[in-house]
């Protein structure tokens, strides 16, 4: 039988990056977003936050809330630093960890005589070494360990079991699991169901004809607190973009181009500085009617060097001539060779991930 599982999250990464550099902010609201009329919050400190700031949100409705927060712009290099620092410390101690992105992993706990202490201990040494503080969820799976790691934040140390936490998020709306977001929620309103007590009562039948054959018997596990104990070390980038979203709509097609350039030339340092190739260039381009089209072209040989991306991605663009103004752009590289995308890395989220 597979052992308990941990959830090991940072609380408030990016901020918390952030202050451990200017500790003059420590206490103070500090939201970290890129400037322009269509940046989005990367992360808000919690003292942000009680204010309603949230992950996502529009940087100006974040500075309505939040008026006098400091807006501090992200930087992906100090942020990739600390998340090798803090994911070092916690290979030395767990010997199973899936790395899910730059401030989360699952964690093995299976063989250990006591899980909550090693994970106590685990905690401990990351803020000795890297001044992170985290929040630790364990369950007897996936599903458990994830929500119980949110629940507490900041610094929460939360053990439960599938029965515990069918009864403490009973009445917690359906939309609190991982799996059901914000469609299936409101789908799942129009039948009346709000809560996640309601979805398990909800006859399978109903969610059967409502959701299909597969995803609503699914719907009744994830209400149930169901869900799979098993840990993929080996997490494979399938795939590397840079994107960009910008402050007014373009229409001109040369400065698509010069946008497109720039971000190819951040992908391929990125390509090179960790040894990978791919095949395939895709270009993605969004509309200012929200209309998103990809273009792609695969090659015969794997490349990662900017000349062969940006000859690519700049005839791609020209093929599709956008006839109507751009919001966003950004170009990607897929198809890794096997040796350099098994390397376990992943990619940073892009620049503006809710545009």
């Amino acid at each position: 039988m597979t052992g308990p599982i941990a959830h090991l999250d940072l609380d408030a990464f990016f901020a918390s990056v952030e202050l451990l550099r200017r500790p003059e902010l420590k206490g103070k609201p500090v939201i970290v977003a890129n400037r322009g009329p269509r940046a989005v919050v990367t992360t808000a400190s919690y003292e942000a936050r009680i204010f309603g700031v949230g992950s996502a949100m529009p940087a100006a409705k974040a500075l309505r809330l939040c008026p006098q927060a400091i807006v501090i712009p992200p930087d992906s290099a100090a942020y990739r630093e600390t998340s090798r620092a803090v994911m070092s410390v916690v290979r030395q101690h767990i010997s199973r960890v899936e790395q899910l992105g730059i401030d989360e992993a699952f964690l093995d706990l299976e063989g250990l005589h006591s899980p909550k202490s090693a994970m106590r201990r685990l905690v401990a040494d990351i803020f000795d070494k890297t001044s992170m503080r985290a929040s630790v969820g364990i369950g007897p799976n996936r599903l458990v360990a994830k929500v119980a790691s949110d629940a507490e934040k900041p610094n929460g140390f939360l053990v439960l079991t599938s029965e515990q936490a069918r009864i403490r998020f009973a009445d917690s709306p359906v939309s609190l699991v991982p799996g059901i977001g914000p469609r299936t929620s409101d789908r799942l309103g129009e039948m009346g169901v709000q809560t996640l007590a309601q979805l398990r009562a909800t006859d399978e039948g109903a969610l059967v004809d409502r959701f299909g054959a597969r995803h609503g018997p699914a719907l009744k596990l994830l209400a149930a607190f169901e869900g799979s104990a098993a840990i993929t070390t080996d997490r494979i980038a399938v795939s590397e973009s840079r994107e960009t979203t910008f402050d007014e709509d373009v229409r001109s097609g040369d400065e698509l181009e010069v946008a497109l350039k720039r971000l190819a030339a951040e992908l391929a340092e990125a390509l090179q500085r960790n040894g990978r190739r791919g095949r395939t260039i895709r270009i993605k381009v969004r509309l200012n009617d929200w209309t998103t089209v990809t273009r792609s072209k695969t090659l015969d040989v794997h490349i990662n060097d900017y000349e062969g991306i940006v000859k690519v991605a700049v005839s791609l663009l020209r093929e599709y001539a956008p006839t109507r103004p751009v919001r966003l752009i950004g170009v990607g590289l897929t198809g890794f060779e096997l040796a350099a995308a098994d390397n376990g890395q992943l990619a940073l989220p892009l620049e503006n991930p809710a545009a």
